[in-house]
């Protein structure tokens, strides 16, 4: 009996650690491309995930929050009455009333170069 409650909690721990990794997966910034509220076409919209629960910000300034399903891809946002899947990297969400978020990845900035000073040379008149 021992021996068949170890082989059954290994593969539970296991899946239990790749669920924690994915810990803030939906965290970022994104922008919706597709069907987005009028006048807010290039705004961005924040998504903050701890575990199982989500605060989204939509590209009105629009704050709600929701809850995950790990297994489906999916969450749940009570105060819009609306679900969305989103892809296993986090990159684009798609709503159920067909709006699409795709996340702003962030660019760093390219390195600024300073050219040294001008050297000046005094000319010795003889």
């Amino acid at each position: 009996m021992q021996r068949a409650i170890t082989m059954l909690a290994v593969p539970v721990a296991m899946f239990a650690t790749d669920a924690m990794a994915q810990d803030g997966l939906l965290t970022g910034r994104y922008r919706c491309i597709q069907l987005c509220r009028p006048g807010f076409e290039l705004s961005p919209a924040y998504v903050t995930q701890n575990g199982d629960e989500i605060n989204i910000v939509d590209e009105a300034g629009i704050a709600a929050r929701g809850s995950l399903d790990w297994f489906s891809h999916k969450f749940w946002v009570d105060r819009w009455n609306e679900g969305a899947v989103y892809t296993g990297d986090g990159t684009v969400i798609h709503f159920d009333r067909g709006r699409v978020w795709h996340r702003i990845l962030a660019v760093e900035p390219a390195p600024v170069i300073v050219p040294p000073p001008p050297v000046h040379r005094r000319r010795v008149v003889k």
